[in-house]
């Protein structure tokens, strides 16, 4: 220290020592970090206020010239100025004239500076916010040359004043643009009396010499004058700063041409003063870190020993700077009531949220009342009416304008003020407003309302009922999201039940909303109003809960779909179908058309959940660990996380360059691995979406990514296709281990469930066993050993454990084989369908059950123990990529090419509720009977009853594949054709075979009884048509298609019609064997034909999705039946059919589709459980249709009359 500021120091000690608080000196040299904590409890901890000051002025003598000029700041500070002269002699060489910066990066010129103008020290605990503080700088230096108004703006306790003041503690910024000084006033809610106190007191301040009188002015009038001629002779160009101003009419006083800077919670404040006006908001919420550095100051912790608790009140809060700064505040008294201030913030208990020594206000709700008591009492009962918005939702204002029945511009007006005020902000979304209201503010204003709260709501329901009296909002208009997405919340909190199962059970609201926001809000709508809709009508909560589940997809992708015909599809029993039937009648009284599918008792929903996450295929999907979410990647480059029950989408993720192949969580559910063919394995927060780890070591695709079970350290494991796998530590940077050993590509690998080992399967034909921890190979299968058939293409593509540990399972081709873990045996060998490839299997963890997935859109589980099949379904419309267990067994998932996840309940899948058919059937009407024959995938021929789905006989398994059937009418006989091209003649009673019947080169495609049922005709790939005697096997052969005759008709007068994929349309005469007539139009193969009644008109379909009708007589192509582009026919149109009146087309083609002769539209669409119709039948009455789909199952179909 300099020897003549010590010299003062010890001079003085007992004149100091007698007058001075320690503990006031102390915070402020504490903030200029010139004494340290320790010293402060060692001044505390003396017994009297003498020894505790003497001990000070001791402890500021053995340090350094920094700590004598905070000292003497500290003494201006607080009042002491007599003392403070005592040491000037010494303090003014140090201050005035030094313009080294202090540890803290402030000069002294701007210590003396801001001391002297009473600006308020920064507080004990304080983060800097940089950009607020460089905004209100640049507000100052265009204040520069002319005076005028800074007003720092924003809602109570965001930092204004802390901010303001922080902005002045720079020494260029003094030097530059106040070198007259600055001047703190704090204001706050003020009369004229008390107005002209302050005034008084700031003119005494600023005329300590009385040189302008003696005595204080008597009124503002003449404070304002004394207060205009002080600053202009002897504070030219200082800066007058008015903290906590509250009305406007009080700043009159201080127009007086200078600079002014104003903190207030109202922007509009300054209205009534003239003069440049600059403005600077500061935010309500602080970062998330300078949160956390806010607590870790106050209880003296690094910000990573903070516990959890932390991160929940800077979140619950929404970094409220007030909120924070109270709560640290409290904690550093009670260290260890983090979970106490928690719930009470949670649970909005703000007045145990008590005074900080530098606020004004006694509690954190009195802070936020101050500003809603001063609003007019008709403001105030409008800015209640915001109690009942949820959180972080933007209301726009055309829901304001409905709730309060007023015009537009009154309410943005309205909205202005609140706006102006801090107590709603606004944002400005192209021509509309979205106005919302910080978390503390709506907590607070629920709070004062609760009691209201109801009631509140219901206006709020009233006015849009009264609004939308008989229409939905519709997309475009500006408050449609608003209503679609809360208008069920303020229902539900207005009591309002019965209107609530009204508007959730409505065909139209599930409609429009899953068209905005898909099935999943709609369902967790479900189950969060669970209690009040079962309280209601349980049934109809459950019923409509599982309609949306399965089928929210497709009312989510396709704008088009009819969500009546949609409901008709559910069970007789359920409330859906109830509520669906009463309103198609209702439609069909204005010319709509639904159909009833008739047999539907014969089937069951087996997936509890679809969701549509990827726009392109899903590759793989996998349950956290906890089994409440669900990851899924594909082909869209994509990782989606989303809710298990709901399928509520909570992370998307543009994660990869390529498609994503894999993705797994980690044990503990706070990671997640994606791995991808750009050859990079990237892990993830998988809650926060964050890139943790991005690794880039594999030369080619990582085809696959797995977690250790749960052993720590965590580890990832990946395989590649450079045919290396490689062992990850995440907490390193680089890869921990490479494993050589496979020589081609490596497609699977998955730890066991004790993580001691790590298997592995290859391309080269081998499954390899690794020792994790010494990351040497273990034992090596050579599964190609046990290959029965000669396959120069082995494929390895997915390996699993058992849950003890003692059996390793590898899927090659269509089958599974399932080795001893010690002695590397074969115990058993599983075979799928011939046709199919598993690509993935994976193995239930509460029982034996092991789940495999099919190319051929198949799921089967299979018990390992007794190597028995216990379920076999098609699940998906195309590959099953991936299948996996839930945590505990209960469900599965699955993930298709079709780009869907679907969930599936274990139980229901191992009891099937229906047969599985293929796509070649032949049905008879007879009255209301309908009988249908088809083959099953076991190639047995079965006869059904069409409106139970009883199956009334069935043949034998064949010994060739049965490609296509028919019944004769009278029902004694069926006929088949198969692959290799003969046709059989069946007995129905018997179940033998009569007859059969060859000639055709190739495939037979249909087969077909004259109405006599004495000949029999049939077509085939080597594009020839067949009419047989089937009693003795002659035939004769109607030639002239150049490719497969794909089908024909049977017409009258001994006429036949056959199509090609040539592309021409034949008719062909029995009697004569001659072409009648060939028309030409169609661009593409015709896949189907057929006459009206009347023989008018002639109407076919090709594989464009095109169908064109045209006039016999003429040939001219008179129509061409066409969906919207947005809704365009999905593949081939495969057969066509005309209802007797010739008023109506019937077609088959993705789905079953009802047209309009006459227009050419659509009147309706029945979407089948999967796709791909080979055809269609209709009664003659044009009432009931039947067909089967590509997942194998009936349907038999009826118009509702």
């Amino acid at each position: 220290m300099d020897e003549r500021a010590k010299s003062l120091l010890l001079q003085n000690r007992a004149a100091l020592a007698k007058d001075i608080r320690s503990s006031y000196i102390m915070d402020h040299m504490i903030s200029d970090g010139v004494i340290t904590s320790q010293e402060e409890e060692t001044v505390k901890n003396k017994a009297t206020q003498l020894e505790r000051a003497t001990e000070l002025i001791k402890i500021v003598l053995s340090k350094d010239n920094r700590a004598f000029v905070s000292f003497y700041n500290a003494l201006l500070h607080e009042g002491y100025k007599d003392l403070a002269a005592l040491l000037k002699e010494a303090s003014s060489i140090e201050l005035m004239k030094s313009g080294k910066v202090s540890s803290n990066g402030i000069t002294s010129y701007v210590k003396t500076a801001l001391c002297e103008g009473a600006v308020p020290q920064r507080p004990v605990v304080f983060v800097s916010r940089k950009k607020t503080v460089k905004d209100i700088q640049d507000s100052f230096y265009r204040l520069l040359n002319e005076p005028g108004w800074v007003v720092v703006y924003g809602m109570a306790g965001c930092g204004k004043s802390v901010l303001a003041a922080e902005a002045l503690r720079d020494h260029s910024v003094l030097k530059e643009c106040f070198p007259g000084g600055v001047h703190w006033l704090s204001v706050g809610k003020q009369d004229r009396a008390g107005l002209l106190m302050k005034l008084q007191n700031l003119c005494t301040r600023l005329d300590q010499d009385c040189k302008y009188s003696q005595r204080p002015p008597l009124n503002i009038e003449e404070a304002r004058d004394r207060l205009r001629l002080l600053i202009m002779h002897s504070f030219p160009r200082c800066l007058l700063i008015l903290d906590d101003v509250w009305d406007s009419w009080l700043l009159k006083a201080f127009d007086i041409q200078c600079r002014v800077l104003i903190t207030s919670r109202d922007r509009s404040v300054v209205d009534t003063v003239s003069g440049i006006k600059l403005f600077v908001h500061v935010d309500s919420e602080l970062e998330h870190q300078k949160g956390l550095e806010i607590l870790s100051l106050y209880v003296d912790q690094k910000v990573e020993e903070l516990p959890g608790e932390a991160h929940n009140i800077i979140q619950v809060s929404k970094g409220s700077p007030l909120v924070v700064s109270l709560i640290g505040a409290l904690l550093r008294e009670f260290p260890s009531r983090w979970t106490f201030y928690l719930k009470q913030l949670q649970n909005k208990q703000f007045k145990r949220i008590r005074k900080s020594s530098s606020y004004d206000y006694e509690a954190l709700d009195e802070a936020m009342s101050m500003s809603v008591d001063r609003l007019k009492d008709n403001l105030k009962e409008y800015y209640n009416d915001f109690s009942i918005i949820e959180k972080d939702v933007k209301v726009p204002t055309q829901v304001l304008c409905i709730l309060w029945k007023m015009e537009r511009e009154d309410v943005e007006d309205m909205l202005q003020e609140f706006v102006n005020k801090s107590l709603l902000y606004c944002d400005r979304n192209g021509k509309s407003f979205l106005y919302y209201l910080h978390d503390l503010q709506l907590d607070f204003l629920t709070e004062r309302n609760r009691a209201q709260l109801p009631a509140l709501h219901a206006k709020l329901v009233n006015q849009y009922r009264k609004h939308y009296s008989h229409v939905l909002p519709t997309v475009d208009q500006e408050d449609h999201i608003y209503w679609y997405h809360y208008l069920a919340y303020h229902m539900a909190q207005a009591n309002m039940h019965q209107d609530l199962c009204s508007l959730l059970f409505s065909f139209d609201w599930l409609k429009m909303k899953t068209r905005l926001f898909g099935p999943a809000h709609l369902i967790h709508e479900f189950v969060r109003y669970r209690d009040i809709l079962n309280k209601q009508d349980s049934r109809a909560r459950e019923d409509f809960q599982e309609f949306l589940s399965v089928n929210g997809h497709l009312l989510g992708q396709n704008s088009h779909i009819n969500v009546v015909q949609l409901g008709l599809s559910q069970p007789n029993e359920s409330a859906v179908y109830k509520h669906a039937i009463r309103r198609a009648k209702e439609e069909l009284q204005h010319g709509a058309l639904y159909v009833n599918w008739i047999n539907k008792q014969s089937m069951k929903n087996l997936a509890i959940l679809v969701v549509r996450p990827h726009t392109e295929a899903v590759y793989h999907a996998c349950f956290s660990r906890d089994g409440q979410r669900i990851a899924s990647c594909g082909g869209d480059k994509t990782l989606q996380i989303f809710k298990s029950g709901t399928g509520e989408n909570l992370l998307h993720i543009e994660a990869h360059d390529e498609e994503v192949l894999c993705c797994a969580f980690s044990a503990d559910d706070r990671y997640i691995a994606t791995c991808s063919a750009d050859k990079k394995v990237k892990i993830w927060n998988s809650v926060t979406g964050t890139l943790i780890r991005d690794y880039d070591e594999h030369s080619e695709q990582v085809s696959c990514c797995q977690f250790t079970n749960g052993g720590s350290p965590s580890i990832l494991a990946t395989c590649s296709n450079d045919y290396l796998l490689k062992l990850w530590d995440l907490n390193k940077k680089h890869c921990k281990n490479t494993l050589f050993g496979h020589e081609d590509y490596v497609n699977h690998c998955r730890f066991s469930p004790d993580d001691k080992y790590l298997a592995s399967c290859s391309m080269d034909g081998t499954l390899r066993l690794w020792d994790v921890s010494s990351a040497n190979e273990y034992k090596v299968i050579d599964v190609t050993s046990f290959q029965k058939n000669d396959e120069s293409y082995f494929v390895l593509k997915c390996c699993s454990w058992s849950n003890d540990c003692s059996r390793i399972m590898v899927t090659a081709r269509n089958r599974l084989y399932i080795f001893d873990m010690e002695s590397c045996d074969l115990v058993s060998e599983l075979e799928a369908d011939q046709q199919s490839t598993i690509l993935y299997c994976d193995i239930c963890t509460t029982n034996q059950i092991v789940a495999m997935a099919l190319s051929h859109y198949a799921v089967q589980l299979w018990d390992i123990d007794s190597s028995t099949k216990i379920a076999d379904f098609n699940a998906h419309l195309s590959w099953v990529y991936c299948v996996k267990f839930s945590p505990e067994g209960s469900l599965f998932l699955t993930s298709s090419d079709d780009q869907t996840v679907k969930l599936w309940e274990t139980s229901k899948v191992c009891n099937p509720s229906g047969t599985v058919l293929k796509r070649e059937f032949d049905v008879v009407f007879n009255g209301d009977e309908v009988t249908v024959l088809a083959a099953d995938k076991e190639d047995r021929l079965l006869l059904i009853n069409g409106k139970t789905g009883d199956i009334v006989c069935q043949s034998s398994r064949q010994d060739f594949s049965l490609t296509c059937c028919c019944l004769r009418p009278d029902l004694q006989l069926a006929a088949v054709g198969g692959e290799d091209g003969s046709v059989q003649v069946l007995d129905l009673a018997t179940g033998e075979f009569l007859n059969r019947l060859k000639g055709h080169g190739g495939t037979v495609q249909h087969c077909q009884f004259t109405p006599d049922g004495k000949r029999l005709v049939s077509s085939s790939d080597d594009s020839t048509i067949m009419v047989w005697d089937w009693t003795s096997g002659s035939h004769f052969s109607l030639q002239g298609h150049k490719e497969s005759v794909r089908c024909f008709r049977i017409l009258e007068n001994l006429k036949l019609l056959s199509w090609s994929f040539d592309g021409t349309v034949r008719i062909w005469s029995f009697a004569g064997l001659s072409l009648l007539h060939e028309l030409r139009g169609h661009q593409s193969c015709v896949r189907c034909c057929n006459f009206s009644s009347d023989n008018y008109y002639l109407a076919t379909g090709d594989d464009n999705g095109e169908i064109m009708i045209w006039s016999v007589q003429s040939g001219e192509l008179l129509r061409q039946c066409n969906e919207t582009s947005a809704n365009k026919i999905d593949g081939w149109v495969t057969d066509i059919h005309f209802s007797p009146d010739s008023k109506l087309l019937v077609t088959s083609c993705a789905h079953v589709k009802w047209w309009d002769v006459d227009t050419g539209t659509c009147k309706q669409t029945f979407y089948t459980n999967g796709t791909n119709l080979k055809s269609i039948h209709q009664c003659s009455s044009f009432r009931t249709f039947v067909t089967i789909d590509n997942l194998g199952i009936l349907y038999v179909l009826q118009l509702v009359e």
